[in-house]
């Protein structure tokens, strides 16, 4: 999820166009054919509308968090290559990601026996449970997921659970969200994980926020082996593609045999991933590198 502090507060109507406020000099609209919910939960500034080409929107504090059309880009990408590069991907934590879209890829594999979503503001789920069902499909009632509603900093503290896999679905390094930034909340993670653990987050769009990759290379350095990113196309995070980052002790080496073979064994159908694109995603543009 990626969030600003800038939000639209006057009500919103079908016929207007809602204006995205994460960058301050560069912007996107969308249509709004109709609002189909606007509220301001304990947490954050919620909006749910229509749009002809994207179909329901989810907005928070501002910033475009999912679509219709788009977010199995993000999801997909997100879930499927750390966990198809590990070994036995047993258990899994979310931190965020209260839409629920990965906790639907996340439990596509049959080799996942927990998948814990550790969410901070439990209106988010609620509403895209209501309203945006299509993102999670089913998988809050998914034996193997356990929900938490709780700050994922105090969570990683206090839990003594361990994971194989950890995948970060949460904001920007902006206000609360440094948090999940910082070298500290990277070493809380690093505990939670098992030997040969795989922690992977949101990590911006680096053509319009430079300053992220530079600042999560230095606090991850100190507690993984190994750091990198790999890149996504979601149209509707404005700015070009969107840098995952990763963070492991052993450095994976996958060959494209090894991720068909594991990729043919998750069920149902992709939107966006391919084990081609998996493999191709960690080749990163020259303006990345200088980062």
């Amino acid at each position: 999820m990626r969030f600003s502090f800038l939000f639209l507060a006057a009500s919103l109507f079908s016929g207007e166009r809602y204006l995205e406020t994460l960058y301050t000099p560069y912007g996107q609209s969308f249509e709004i054919s109709s609002i189909v919910h606007q509220e301001k939960s304990d947490w954050w500034d919620l909006l749910i509308f229509e749009n002809p080409i994207f179909g329901r929107v989810l907005v928070i504090d501002g910033t475009i968090q999912a679509t219709q059309a788009d977010e199995a880009v993000y999801h997909e990408m997100m879930a499927h290559v750390p966990l198809l590069s590990h070994d036995h991907p047993k258990s899994v934590l979310i931190i965020g990601g209260g839409d629920g879209g990965l906790l639907r890829e996340v439990l596509r594999h049959p080799n996942v026996e927990k998948a814990v979503l550790v969410e901070i503001d439990p209106r988010v789920i609620e509403l895209s449970k209501k309203y945006l069902p299509f993102i999670s499909n089913g998988a809050f009632e998914d034996p193997r997921a356990t929900i938490i509603v709780q700050d994922s900093s105090l969570y990683l503290k206090e839990t003594e659970e361990t994971f194989d896999v950890i995948l970060c679905d949460a904001t920007d390094p902006i206000g609360a969200g440094k948090a999940l930034f910082t070298e500290e909340f990277y070493g809380d993670c690093k505990k939670r994980l098992n030997p040969d653990g795989i922690f992977v987050n949101q990590n911006g769009v680096p053509f319009l926020q430079p300053d992220e990759i530079p600042l999560t290379r230095q606090n991850r350095s100190p507690h993984f082996a190994h750091t990198t990113y790999y890149i996504a196309s979601v149209p509707t995070y404005a700015g070009g593609l969107m840098a995952l980052g990763w963070a492991s002790d052993k450095k994976y080496r996958m060959p494209l045999t090894k991720i068909r073979k594991r990729a043919a064994k998750i069920k149902g159908g992709m939107k966006y991933y391919t084990p081609e694109i998996h493999k191709a995603a960690f080749a990163l543009p020259q303006f990345m590198l200088d980062q």
